[in-house]
């Protein structure tokens, strides 16, 4: 199990670090994470919504993800109130009080996954969720100490020492935990160390004589190539240079900003507030939102409708995915469904879609897909015929009177310019991403070299901690040896 002293600390990346590491001594590996609180989510072959660390762990380990490896999911919309997704299926949206009640049988949930898992896997590799300190909720953890409890793994502690204080928030985070659940932690791991270790070895050393753990080593800052798992790494995304720049609106409920990061590598990636002005930008997404009505009204309160509106007739691309797409269109009707005011609602969209979308129940659309390029223009145009792979996990329906986008999915505008999309992981498919760049460039005057390969994202990962942590011990707590000869992980 790895729990943090914190959110953020990096307990996503080590658990798919080790299930790689694992995976490729071919061993059976499965992540699993009781309860997800994240706008980043994926979608499973049977349709189930889970978060979309679990499903970069489920990749790392080779395995198709599943349900069971995050049966709670928590979906904030606001006002204090969550969507809840239990076993990948939309369930009711529930204010934190209420959600807090239930917790007995969201527990029952928890065991039942975790030993469906366990059946068909050597090791389950278990991420806490945000502090595992967190005094407050310990009747009530279902996360952290309830799982801790119940299936009793040795736990590895990680605390990230750039935010400061990493000393005293681990040792701090050792105190607090009961006293039933402070004998599981067997090993501490320091991460995002800007510096030489060396300057650590007195605080580890003092550390290890007070708590009697040892530290298992100490990770260096590192960009990886990873999806992240929650906004609270948008505020770590510092843009690489480049000489195009595409800008997407960070809208206050942004929902699967992932679609986007294979795209930081090849362009200056920025993240623009609704109050931000929109220049100096060749191409501007709209993302998905937990919450299309109150998302737009905040464009509409800064004025960014107009901006977006003013850009789009400046021949730049315009590109809305999910709730971005719904944003674009002509009007919004919401029958008290999608806003946070809970009341029947029309709007007025951005309108640079000739489409309407609806609210009509309280019913979500999962689904793996494939579809055909079916739309023109200086994109999409040359890619007619080609077939791209995504995910749809969106409330309400759009109906429009545009050139379809993706077969049944999506459309454009007259110029093809404007591109709106249910599919999730759209640039994914480097064929699009070639597209919309080579037209980006070819718009300035400049060369642009085809993207012809994907990179092992878990490649650097697992080469850092080799190098970085004492590994043999990692084997010892998972009562394991390093095969010799383990094969490549088992793709499914």
């Amino acid at each position: 199990m790895i729990l943090g002293t914190a959110s953020h600390v990096g307990k996503s990346i080590i658990t798919a670090g080790i299930c790689r590491i694992l995976a490729e001594q071919g061993y059976s590996v499965a992540p699993f994470k009781a309860q997800n609180m994240s706008l980043n989510s994926w979608i499973t072959r049977d349709g189930s919504e889970i978060g979309i660390s679990q499903a970069v762990q489920a990749r790392a380990a080779g395995v198709a993800p599943v349900a069971e490896m995050n049966p709670i999911l928590l979906k904030p919309k606001g006002d204090k109130t969550s969507q809840v997704i239990i076993l990948g299926r939309i369930h009711a949206d529930k204010r934190a009080g209420d959600y807090y009640g239930t917790v007995h049988s969201l527990m029952e949930v928890v065991e039942e996954s975790y030993n469906r898992l366990s059946q068909d896997y050597e090791f389950i590799i278990i991420e806490g969720a945000g502090g595992a300190a967190e005094i407050n909720l310990y009747d009530r953890d279902i996360v952290n100490i309830g799982v801790a409890r119940r299936f009793k793994p040795p736990i590895i502690l990680v605390g990230d020492i750039e935010r400061g204080g990493v000393f005293a928030s681990l040792y701090g985070t050792i105190q607090l935990l009961p006293e039933d659940i402070r004998p599981l932690i067997k090993g501490i791991i320091i991460n995002k160390f800007r510096g030489d270790p060396a300057l650590l070895t007195p605080g580890i050393e003092e550390l290890e004589r007070l708590t009697g753990i040892p530290v298992l080593g100490v990770l260096p800052y590192t960009r990886l190539e990873i999806p992240s798992e929650d906004s609270v790494s948008i505020e770590d995304k510092r843009p690489r240079k480049h000489e195009v720049t595409i800008g997407v609106i960070r809208l206050p409920h942004i929902s699967n900003f992932t679609d986007f990061e294979p795209l930081e590598e090849h362009v200056s990636l920025r993240y623009i507030e609704p109050d931000q002005p929109l220049d100096n930008v060749d191409a501007i997404i709209i993302p998905g939102t937990k919450n299309t009505i109150d998302d737009l009204l905040e464009l509409k309160r800064y004025g960014m409708d107009q901006e977006i509106k003013r850009r789009a007739r400046e021949g730049i691309p315009i590109i809305g995915i999910c709730g971005g797409y719904q944003i674009l269109t002509k009007t919004i009707r919401d029958s008290a469904i999608e806003g946070t005011r809970k009341t029947h609602t029309t709007l007025k969209g951005l309108g640079l879609l000739n489409a309407e979308t609806r609210f009509e129940r309280y019913h979500k659309h999962t689904e793996q897909v494939t579809k055909t390029v079916t739309a023109g223009g200086p994109i999409l145009g040359s890619l007619k015929g080609h077939k791209v792979h995504g995910y749809e996990i969106h409330m309400g329906t759009t109906s429009h009177n545009e050139e379809p986008a993706f077969g049944d999915d999506g459309c454009t505008d007259e110029t093809g310019l404007v591109i709106g999309t249910y599919l999730h992981g759209l640039f994914e498919n480097m064929e699009i991403t070639n597209a919309l760049l080579k037209y980006l460039h070819e718009r300035k005057n400049l060369p642009y070299t085809p993207i012809t390969t994907k990179k092992d994202p878990f490649k650097n990962l697992t080469k850092l901690l080799h190098e970085n942590l004492a590994m043999e011990r990692i084997y010892e707590l998972l009562k394991t040896e390093k095969r010799k000869g383990g094969g490549s992980p088992r793709y499914r």
